[in-house]
């Protein structure tokens, strides 16, 4: 005797999702800036308005871009369904080698800088071959890498400070753009906004596809054009951009366009997606996640380099706990724990959210202690969030 299946009026009725939670769910940038927004909000009054300043807010994107950068690398590794604990320890380690062949053995800058990126490169690649080779799980090889870099940065200084660094060198953090040249970017930046924009509809046009609004569009341009101007505005009446800044976002568009318009970018995330289907499908998952760490490994020379040059010199205790503010600015960014989901310039802000947090509280003076406890508790919100908005999309 056969079964009649099951009709959909006996399965049990949803629950109606809440507006608000729908719109958050399918816009994260929407609630990261919300989010951005109201600490600034609390901030201001807080610390009698110096926090947005224009002086505190060019420290407070210098602050960001070390952070930023390794959050460029890591929202490509969580994405991939992987993690990597050691980079703040190798952070540290090549900012280390940066001052040691500078101010020891008397290197030109620019070829010591060329060789720390090298060396990042190779480090991440080392780490993505025992993930990926010897089916080390990333977890444990982050955790060796963490300790093994670190102590291979107090054998290589000496458990000692290296300074001060050639002014050559500290002038990649020190130095800012010239306020005409500040403008001239500003004015590719919208360029580049409306020709990718239109190419895009006309690509769609031609293919049949959907295209959204076009007032939507402009509505897009528009924004990015006045946060430049803005951008621009407020640091011009500091000292300028901080050329850190410009570097990270030279970065971000590059990233970006690693992830949205290549074949390794949608391959990274098929990956973190679904491994078994991606390798069944013919992609190369060991050569993905292996040219992932290593740009991760890239992305710890960039900032490793910043930071030596922030600080003027080589610290033995650089980097501590990056990792951490590396991987939480990903996850309050939206790049979903579970990998395969995730954004370049989400990340950024949640590098931001993070930069805003220490500068905020600081200028507050709060206890070092409560700054952990509330940048933890952001964290777990943050995947709270993810997992909850997970479910509402399932």
């Amino acid at each position: 005797m056969s079964q009649t299946p099951a009709s959909s009026a006996d399965s049990p009725p949803r629950r109606p999702r809440p507006p608000l939670r729908q719109v958050f769910a399918r816009h994260k940038l929407l609630g990261m800036l919300l989010a951005l927004a109201l600490i600034w909000l609390f901030f201001w009054p807080q610390t009698d308005g110096s926090f947005v300043r224009p002086n505190s807010i060019s420290n407070l994107l210098l602050q960001t871009s070390v952070t930023g950068m390794l959050a460029c690398g890591m929202v490509l590794v969580i994405i991939a369904g992987e993690i990597d604990l050691s980079v703040g320890s190798l952070l540290g380690l090549l900012g280390g080698v940066a001052a040691l062949l500078t101010v020891n053995h008397g290197w030109n800058t620019w070829l010591a800088v060329a060789v720390v990126l090298l060396l990042g490169a190779a480090f991440g690649l080392v780490n993505g071959y025992l993930t990926t080779r010897l089916r080390v799980p990333s977890f444990i090889v982050g955790l060796g890498g963490m300790l093994a870099y670190r102590g291979l940065l107090q054998l290589s200084t000496d458990s000692v400070t290296i300074a001060p660094v050639p002014d050559d060198l500290g002038a990649i953090a020190q130095a800012f753009v010239p306020p005409g040249l500040s403008w001239a970017i500003v004015v590719l930046i919208i360029a580049l906004a409306c020709g990718l924009t239109l190419a895009r509809r006309r690509r769609h046009r031609q293919l049949g596809l959907d295209r959204i609004p076009a007032w939507l569009d402009t509505l897009r341009v528009s924004a990015i054009a006045a946060a430049a101007i803005g951008f621009v505005l407020v640091l011009n009446q500091a000292h300028g951009v901080p050329l850190p800044v410009l570097i990270l976002l030279a970065l971000l568009g590059v990233f970006t366009w690693i992830t949205t318009q290549t074949v390794f970018g949608r391959h990274v995330y098929a990956v973190g997606s679904n491994v078994e289907a991606s390798r069944l499908s013919g992609v190369n998952v060991r050569r993905v996640k292996l040219l992932v760490f290593m740009l991760m490994g890239l992305m710890c020379a960039f900032a490793g380099v910043v930071n030596t040059a922030r600080l003027a010199a080589g610290s033995p205790s650089a980097g501590v706990g990056s990792e951490l503010d590396a991987i939480a600015a990903c996850f309050i960014g939206g790049t979903s724990m579970r990998g395969g989901s995730g954004t370049v310039y989400g990340a950024m802000i949640g590098a931001l959210v993070m930069a805003s947090l220490d500068n905020g509280m600081q200028q507050m003076n709060v206890d070092t202690s409560w700054q952990m406890i509330v940048k933890g508790a952001v964290l777990v919100l943050a995947v709270w969030i993810d997992v909850a908005t997970g479910a509402e999309r399932a």
